[in-house]
C-alpha cells in the first residue's frame, strides 16, 4: 500500500476470494430452525466446492529479442525461454451427473492442464467446456461418479443484509469457510471492461479463492466469488461475486451453443444527466440516450429512434449507459426484450428481438510491427465503438509501448477509427503511430514505433 498526502491506491485483485474470520454475527435461525452453529449448512455445501490447480506455459521474452537491438550490437538470435507455472483457484459443482463445474474465466484462462481436488482429497483431471472473459465465468468438466452438486439459488431475491457464507481455497490451503453479509447489490465499475452486476460481501477474501461459492442460508449458490478491492492484496472486507443469474445464463449458452452468443440491440448511447436533461428539455433525469442506430438492427426493427431515452429493460430500471450495456449484453441473441423509452415526453414500450454481437479478432503484427504481441477486436457499439485491445503478451513490443488489455483505441494519428478495418487503413505506411486510447475514465496518447 502506498499513501501520499492522504491519497491511497486501491488495488483490484482478480483471482481472489480466500476466507478469514468475518465480522458479521451469526443469524438466530436458518429458516425456521434456531441454530447455534453454521456447521450443518457448511457440511452440506462444502462437498460441492472443489480446489482447482492449473498449470500453464509462460514464455519469457529475451531482452535481446528486438531485431534492431540485435542488429546494432551484431548479436545472434536469442529467443526467450518458457517455463511451467502453477496457480490455484476454486470451483463449484453444479451438475453432478454430467460433471459440470462453475469457476472464473481468469482461473482457467490459457491453462495447459487442470486438476480438481474434492473435499475427500480425490484428484481428477478436468477440461474447459467454455469460458467468457467479459463476465469472468467458465465451465469446466470432470468425468467421475458420486459427485455432490450445489443447488443454484435465485440471486435476484438476495437482499442487502442477508447472511452468506463463502467457501474456497485461499492461498492453496484447501477448503476454508467464512461468514458475512451481503453489503451491496448491483455493483459496477470494478474492472475496466466486461459486464458487471456484482454482489458485494464483507466475507474476508484473499488470493486463491476465485471461483468459489457464495452461499445463502438455504445452502444455495447465489454467486461465484471473483474479485476483491484491497490496499495491499489482503482482505479489507470488500469482495465481489458474480450473481448466479449471470453465471447460469453464461453456462447455458456455453452448453447450448458451445460459445457465447451475446445479445445486440444495435445502438450507440450516452448517459442522461441533469445538465443534458435541461438542454433536451425533458423531465427524464436518468437513462440512456440513443445517439445512433445501426441499420437493420434490432433497435431499428423495433421502431426506436435517435433521441429516444431508454429508461427500462424488461421492467428493470436503467439509470445510465453502463446499465443498458449490461442489461442487453447479458442476454443472448434471439431473446425478446421489452424496452421502455421516452420520446418527446411520451413514454412507450416496444419489444425488440436481439441480434448477435460479432467479434472479429486481429493480430497486432499484421497491422504494424509496433503492435506485435497484441490482439484487437471491434469494441462494443454501445460503449461508443472503437477498437478494443483484448490481449497483450508480456514483454512484447505492444506491451513495451504501454498497451494494456481493455484499452480502447478511438483515433490513430488524430484520425478517428471505429473498426479493425479503420485501424489497418490508418496504420498502413506509417512508421510512427499516435494512438488515442481510452483506459477506464482516462484518455491518453501512446506512441507506437
Amino acid at each position: 500500500m502506498l499513501m501520499t498526502s492522504r491519497i491511497f491506491r486501491v488495488v483490484l485483485i482478480l483471482a481472489a476470494f480466500g476466507l478469514a474470520p468475518a465480522q458479521a454475527a451469526l443469524p438466530d435461525s436458518v429458516g425456521a430452525q434456531p441454530v447455534k452453529s453454521l456447521a450443518p449448512l457448511v457440511e452440506a455445501a462444502s462437498p460441492a466446492v472443489v480446489n482447482i490447480r492449473v498449470s500453464q506455459t509462460v514464455t519469457r521474452r529475451s531482452p535481446f529479442a528486438d531485431d534492431a537491438f540485435r542488429r546494432f550490437f551484431g548479436m545472434p538470435d536469442m529467443p526467450g525461454g518458457s517455463q511451467q507455472v502453477a496457480s490455484a483457484g476454486s470451483g463449484v459443482i453444479v451438475d453432478a451427473e454430467r460433471g459440470y463445474i462453475l469457476t472464473n474465466h481468469h482461473v482457467v484462462a490459457d491453462a495447459d492442464t487442470i486438476q480438481i481436488s474434492l473435499i475427500d482429497g480425490e484428484i481428477l483431471d478436468a477440461e474447459v467446456v467454455g469460458s467468457d472473459a467479459a463476465t469472468d465465468i467458465a465451465v469446466i468438466k470432470v468425468e467421475a461418479d458420486g459427485l455432490t452438486e450445489m443447488s443454484i439459488g435465485d440471486s435476484e431475491s438476495a437482499r442487502v443484509g442477508d447472511f452468506v457464507i463463502a467457501i474456497g481455497n485461499p492461498f492453496g490451503l484447501g477448503h476454508t469457510v467464512t461468514s458475512g453479509i451481503i453489503s451491496a447489490l448491483g455493483r459496477t465499475g470494478i474492472s475496466r471492461d466486461g459486464y458487471e452486476d456484482f454482489i458485494q460481501t464483507d466475507a474476508s477474501i484473499n488470493p486463491g479463492n476465485s471461483g468459489g461459492a457464495l452461499v445463502n442460508m438455504d445452502g444455495e449458490l447465489i454467486g461465484i466469488n471473483s474479485a476483491i478491492i484491497s490496499r495491499s492484496g489482503g482482505n479489507v472486507g470488500i469482495g465481489f461475486a458474480v450473481p448466479t443469474t449471470i453465471a447460469e445464463s453464461i453456462m447455458s449458452q456455453i452448453l447450448d451453443f458451445g460459445e457465447i452468443r451475446r445479445g445486440l440491440l444495435g445502438v450507440r448511447i450516452q448517459t442522461i444527466d441533469a445538465e443534458m436533461a435541461k438542454a433536451l428539455e425533458t423531465n427524464v433525469k436518468s437513462g440512456a440516450l440513443i445517439t445512433n442506430i445501426e441499420p437493420e438492427s434490432a433497435a431499428e426493427d423495433a421502431g426506436l429512434e435517435v433521441g429516444d431515452i431508454i429508461v427500462e429493460v424488461n421492467d428493470k430500471k436503467v439509470d445510465d449507459a453502463s446499465e443498458l450495456r449490461n442489461a442487453i449484453g447479458l442476454l443472448r441473441s434471439g431473446d425478446e426484450v421489452a424496452i421502455k423509452y421516452v420520446r418527446e415526453s411520451k413514454t412507450s414500450v416496444v419489444t425488440a428481438m436481439l441480434g448477435e454481437q460479432q467479434t472479429v479478432a486481429s493480430i497486432g503484427a499484421d497491422i504494424h510491427p509496433g503492435l506485435s504481441g497484441a490482439q484487437f477486436a471491434d469494441a462494443n457499439p454501445t460503449s461508443g465503438g472503437g477498437i478494443e485491445v483484448t490481449e497483450v503478451e508480456p514483454g512484447s513490443p505492444a506491451a513495451q509501448r504501454g498497451l494494456r488489455p481493455g484499452d480502447v483505441i478511438s483515433a490513430v494519428n488524430r484520425r478517428p477509427v471505429r473498426s479493425l478495418e479503420d485501424l489497418s487503413v490508418a496504420a498502413a505506411g506509417n512508421r510512427i503511430l499516435f494512438l488515442l486510447v481510452q483506459r477506464g475514465e482516462r484518455s491518453l496518447m501512446l506512441q507506437i514505433r
